[in-house]
């Protein structure tokens, strides 16, 4: 079950972590993300409800610890932020960006393999 619940608590930190990346970057994609600011700030309701259940699922998962779910959304964020300016932007990995994102993944390793 707790397996289970990881795998929840990551799929939910991942598609929050998507919407939040078109929510903030969508501007600089579509104009009708300016036109209709109010509807795509009002997805953030949406957004919390993934936050809050992610984080459910992820200290279930965790033996009730907060910490590494919090790590583990983290690394999630800053992996689907770079994949998503490379993909949509452009916008190269560096040699900072590289090194942090294996750092992202090294956390989460931490978080969900160290016993």
């Amino acid at each position: 079950m707790k397996n289970l619940d990881l795998i929840y608590g990551v799929l939910l930190y991942s598609i929050a972590h998507i919407l939040v990346f078109f929510q903030i970057n969508g501007q600089f994609l579509h104009n009708s993300f300016k036109k209709y600011e109010f509807v795509v700030a009002a997805m953030g309701i949406v957004v919390s409800y993934l936050y809050i259940y992610a984080t459910e699922y992820s200290y279930k998962a965790t033996d009730g610890l907060l910490w590494p779910g919090r790590f583990i959304g983290f690394g999630i964020g800053m992996m689907i932020y770079a994949t998503g300016l490379y993909i949509f932007f452009n916008e190269g990995l560096t040699m900072k960006t590289t090194v942090s994102l294996i750092l992202c993944i090294a956390l989460i390793s931490i978080q969900v393999l160290w016993k």
